[in-house]
């Protein structure tokens, strides 16, 4: 049985449609699961949406809305955008499900069975926008002299009765967990943690509100719904089938990562990994904080009205070309920024001009000059080292650099090795051979035509569309797209041998144009 890999994005909080974020994040997971699915590994990936909290119930009424009526539909986009940009999730949980109600209630009854729950009465800051607690230290000061939380956002004094978890029993347990190697990646996420941990006294945290009720219901305790973090969380189990821990939930937990964005990790390498000790569960194995997508250098905020649909984006470049860019463009860890002029050029340098156009010419002259078949043939040093370029490309540079996170030092080499192939095109000069050598040509265009093919299977992961529409043009099976195929030697001998032969070939990378508005 395959090793499982389990992997999960944050959970959406949907009061309002997804953008281009939502995207990004979204994206960069599912070309983790389906590198890694490529490796041989049995992966899940779970997504959804967290639809309760005070900010949901603000947004609902301010609508004239029914909460759960607007939450569905609010989650539908995020379903359908995930739908759109080809992720292959293998479960999308909302929050709202009654098996999540279970799951939040069984993890609520192992932290109470604990000793961890007690009952007192709490008086902070609070901001609605965060749905998160501030200490006094960390509030700035903005605007007609408001407090502020570090993420910006305005707070307000709150005071009622509230179940409290007992967060700082687990400090040094915490400190200890994020000191670990691989635990919390990139470093500047764990620096930022661990001066939390080290620099402020732990205080216990309210895991319960009493001023709505619009959440799940904590056990035993009428009046009170569940802090919509405590909730929010608990979908990385509900996604394989917890509170019953056998099955799913004993193959895939704990989970090989979690994917989030830097704004929310003290939820996820703070307060989760002590719910989760508390409940006698294992924390997730490694949690990645990605850093922020900038519109034309400014962060995105309905107020500035630069807020990016990833579905317009998609609809007007292409999905692939979508993905690509994104991971292309953007060191992974990093705030990175993006543009519709960065997405043409990008997009129409590597992807329809270097690659795209190398498949082409040479699927193109293999069809036209050998009737589109293929045989063996005998390689010179030229081809061996060719192979050899593509080889280190495929096999060895972009898959440690995916192991990483590292997308875009692996597309880098992969264009490396694109390259490598139209500098050997140039060089070998098929159409002077077709004249003076036939049989050297065959060789050279036979040579290509294998290169293609590795070069198509390493960025799949990226490119699935494309990548498998190249693929099934060049007859390469199905079953024959992993990391196992680009360490078969014997592929090109079964497929020269098959019978198949190369029909008129479509080319799977067109030229974008940028649009006109885009253009001004």
């Amino acid at each position: 049985m395959p090793d499982p890999y389990y992997l999960t994005t944050a959970i959406s909080y949907p009061n309002g449609r997804p953008h281009i974020g939502h995207a990004y994040e979204a994206i960069a997971a599912d070309v983790i699961a389906r590198f890694k699915a490529a490796q041989g590994f049995d992966v899940r990936l779970v997504t959804g949406t967290d639809e309760h909290g005070l900010k949901m119930d603000k947004t609902a009424r301010e609508q004239g809305r029914d909460t759960l009526g607007f939450a569905t539909e609010m989650s539908n986009y995020f379903r359908d955008m995930c739908d759109k940009l080809h992720i292959g999730y293998s479960a999308f949980r909302r929050t709202t499900e009654d098996a999540h109600h279970a799951a939040s209630v069984a993890l609520w009854e192992s932290m109470s069975k604990a000793g961890d729950l007690y009952l007192d009465r709490y008086e902070g800051w609070y901001s609605i926008r965060d749905e998160a607690f501030y200490d006094e230290s960390e509030l700035t000061e903005g605007e007609g002299g408001r407090k502020l939380s570090p993420q910006g956002t305005p707070v307000e004094w709150n005071v009622e009765e509230s179940w409290f978890f007992r967060l700082s029993k687990y400090r040094d347990y915490l400190i200890e967990l994020n000191e670990s190697p691989g635990f919390l990646e990139p470093d500047s996420r764990r620096n930022e943690v661990l001066a939390f941990l080290k620099g402020n006294e732990l205080r216990d945290l309210s895991v319960s509100r009493t001023s709505f009720d619009w959440g799940v219901p904590v056990p035993g305790s009428p009046g009170h719904v569940m802090y919509v973090w405590v909730d929010a969380l608990t979908t990385y189990l509900t996604g394989i089938g917890f509170p019953n821990r056998e099955g799913e939930f004993e193959r895939f937990w704990p989970a090989d990562l979690h994917l989030i964005g830097k704004d929310i990790v003290r939820f996820h390498a703070v307060y989760w990994p002590a719910f989760l000790k508390s409940a006698g569960l294992p924390p997730p194995k490694a949690i990645f904080g990605h850093g922020f997508l900038l519109h034309r250098g400014e962060k995105m905020s309905k107020s500035l009205g630069n807020v990016v649909d990833p579905l317009e984006l998609a609809e007007r470049f292409g999905v692939d070309q979508l993905r690509y860019f994104l991971l292309a463009e953007v060191p992974f860890g990093k705030d990175g920024g993006f543009s519709a002029e960065g997405i043409v050029t990008r997009c129409n340098a590597e992807l329809a001009n270097s690659f795209g156009n190398l498949a082409q010419r040479v699927l193109s002259m293999i069809f036209k000059n050998l009737d589109g078949e293929l045989s063996l043939f005998e390689t010179r040093q030229e081809d061996e080292e060719l192979h050899a370029a593509i080889a280190m490309a495929t096999r060895d540079e972009l898959p440690r650099a995916f192991e990483a996170l590292d997308f875009s030092v692996g597309i880098e080499a992969w264009m490396r090795a694109v390259f490598a192939c139209n500098q050997y095109v140039d060089e070998q000069a098929p159409w002077t051979l077709r004249k003076t050598d036939p049989e050297r040509m065959r060789a050279v265009l036979l040579t290509l035509f294998m290169a293609v093919r590795d070069l198509a299977i390493a960025i799949r992961p990226v490119v699935p569309s494309a990548a498998d529409r190249l693929l099934e043009q060049m007859g390469v099976p199905a079953g024959e797209r992993d990391a196992a195929a680009l360490q078969d030697s014997g592929w090109f001998s079964r497929l020269a041998t098959s019978g198949f032969r190369l029909a008129q070939p479509v080319g799977v990378f067109p030229r974008l144009e940028l649009p006109a508005e885009d253009a001004a």
